[in-house]
C-alpha cells in the first residue's frame, strides 16, 4: 500500500504543508516535493508519474511523490514524529 503526502501527515496528524516542510529540512524531498534521492530511498518513497489528455492543451504530464508501507516507520524515525497507533480489532470470535 502506498500513500500520497496528504496521506501521510494525516496518518501522522500534522498538515501536509507541516511534513513536507519536515522533509525538506531532512534533505528528503527536493524543491518539487519529489525524493531527493530516489535511489537510496528507494524502499520507502517513490516517485508516481501520472498522464491525461487536457481537450486545449494536448497531454500534460505530473509527477508526485509516494510514501511506500515500509516507509511510514522510516519517516517517523527520520522525522521524529509519532507513529499512529493501530485500530482496535473491532472483529470478535464468536
Amino acid at each position: 500500500m502506498e500513500r500520497n503526502l496528504a496521506q501521510t501527515a494525516k496518518l501522522f496528524g500534522i498538515s501536509r504543508n507541516e511534513l513536507i516542510r519536515r522533509m525538506r529540512e531532512s534533505e528528503l524531498l527536493n524543491e518539487r516535493n519529489l525524493p531527493r534521492y530516489p535511489t537510496r530511498d528507494r524502499e520507502y518513497l517513490r516517485t508516481k508519474e501520472g498522464q491525461w489528455f487536457h481537450p486545449k492543451a494536448g497531454m500534460q504530464y505530473s509527477e508526485s511523490t509516494r510514501i511506500k508501507q515500509a516507509g511510514i516507520s522510516w519517516l517517523a524515525q527520520r522525522l521524529k514524529l509519532q507513529l499512529p497507533t493501530p485500530p482496535e480489532e473491532k472483529r470478535h470470535v464468536a
